[in-house]
């Protein structure tokens, strides 16, 4: 193995049960050893199966994990261990990258707006990798990265979306590219290639190939400047879901369909991207307790309907802000809640019970005050526990220390199949049965042995996937 990642980091289990198994043995172990109201189930063999499954449906493509989608240090290991390289938005981001010891040849300083500061520590600490879009960014890096090699990307605009506020993008113009390109050979800054961006675009095809077309503008034009251009960076904007799974199979084959027009194979261009949800999402489950809960009447005029009011972390009622709902009930606690996010209770509902329609609310005054409307839950009482799906994406930092409340804990799993596909994935024999026999519980995360791919991974026995 590399040594990023050893049985330590996480709790080894078998096949058989489901993730919703597993979330109820460690609430019982939570509850006895601690007043925790809410946490995290970190499925790291769902990580495994998405690198394998990305690695063979985009061969030439080479991903670069970007830390703010996900900083949690689980992932941060098993990416390292699988050998992804990871884009950095920040010095916080590269130190934490760097402290298990990851190279800074595998870090990209992706931020299109650097600060001074960060620019000059990721110079002293070998980070050379970085994209600018205007003269300012270019002047900061050649001002403040002098004892470096500048190794830099020039970020162009993706043109999908004609009404944004050109103040409210990133990345420049085709016209504006020669002028970038000469400026920055005047300030011996080395340009290697071109990055774009399409985020919430959703990689449509048409948006993705014009993208690709521009960029093979600017390497022309970097060329004939005298540039050695080599590497193109296409960002990210794939789909994180399970159930999305075709959606990114259709991505795949569109980007390569692409690239094999205007980068095709042995042109000498590096192509590399920044998968984030697509990583993470569906990997993590979230948790929570209902901590308080109300039976307000319903403010509808000859209405005899009433609506629950639940809470966490103590909210008074003076605190409730409007928007309810007849019928509907209002669960307080703190976390940032995904757009499509499946929320449902943990323990199994009478069939005989009704449900309600209701809403969820996070403490009030923060910005994620409102969190969702309309949802049909069963009537829940206090320490009832919620559970929600597809939680990996941009919600570990938002949590922390939110309404007072603190980070909740991540308990990382991996099935012990999916750790032996990361031993013959890197070569390495895979250990005995007889040397993990005290250390695997009867249980799993959800790691389908009878699931197949449409493309078999290099190195990844057929059996686990």
């Amino acid at each position: 193995m590399n040594g990023y990642l050893n049985e330590s980091n996480f709790m080894m289990v078998e096949e058989g049960f489901t993730t919703r198994d597993l979330l109820e043995n460690l609430l019982v172990e939570l509850c006895q050893a601690s007043d925790q109201q809410a946490f995290f189930l970190a499925d790291l063999g769902d990580i495994v199966k998405k690198h394998l499954r990305f690695l063979k449906a985009l061969p030439r493509v080479k991903p670069y994990f970007p830390v703010k989608c996900n900083g949690s240090e689980g992932v941060i290991r098993l990416l390292a261990e699988l050998g992804a390289g990871f884009a950095c938005t920040n010095k916080a981001e590269i130190a934490q990258v760097q402290s298990i010891g990851v190279p800074a040849g595998k870090i990209f300083y992706s931020s299109p707006c650097k600060q001074v500061a960060h620019i000059k520590y990721a110079a002293s600490h070998g980070v050379q990798l970085m994209t600018f879009d205007n003269e300012v960014e270019l002047s900061k890096v050649a001002r403040s990265h002098p004892h470096a090699r500048q190794v830099m990307l020039l970020g162009i605009a993706a043109d999908c979306n004609p009404s944004a506020h050109p103040s409210m993008t990133f990345g420049t113009t085709l016209k504006s590219c020669r002028h970038l390109l000469e400026t920055a050979k005047e300030q011996a800054v080395e340009v290697v290639g071109i990055s774009f961006h399409l985020g919430s675009c959703g990689l449509e095809p048409k948006a993705f190939a014009q993208s690709v077309a521009v960029a093979q503008l600017a390497f022309e034009m970097g060329t004939e400047l005298g540039y050695r251009m080599h590497l193109l960076d296409i960002g990210g904007g794939f789909p994180g879901a399970e159930d999305t799974r075709a959606r990114f199979e259709e991505i795949a084959a569109m980007i390569n369909s692409a690239l094999d027009v205007y980068f095709p194979d042995g042109c000498g261009v590096e192509i590399i991207t920044t998968p984030g949800r697509y990583y993470v999402t569906s990997a993590f489950t979230f948790a929570v307790s209902i901590t308080a809960v109300e039976e307000v009447p319903a403010e509808q005029p000859g209405s005899d309907g009433r609506r629950a009011v639940a809470r966490a972390c103590g909210l008074p009622e003076s605190d409730l802000q409007g928007g309810w709902r007849q019928d509907g009930s209002l669960w307080h606690w703190s976390i940032f809640l995904p757009c499509g996010c499946c929320v449902s209770p943990l323990q199994r509902p009478c069939p005989d019970h009704p449900s309600h329609s209701s809403s969820l609310r996070g403490p009030p005054g923060q910005a994620e005050d409102r969190i969702a409307d309309s949802l049909e839950l069963p009537e829940l009482q206090v320490g009832d526990w919620l559970i929600f799906e597809d939680m990996g994406a941009y919600t570990i930092a938002t949590s922390s220390l939110l309404g007072g409340c603190p980070q909740p804990q991540i308990t990382y799993a991996m099935s012990r199949v999916a750790w032996k596909a990361i031993q013959l994935f890197l070569g390495r024999p895979p250990q005995t049965e007889d040397d993990h026999e005290n250390v695997c519980a009867p249980l799993s995360c959800g790691w389908e042995m009878a699931e197949s791919l449409c493309i078999t991974p290099v190195f990844a026995p057929a059996s686990i996937i």
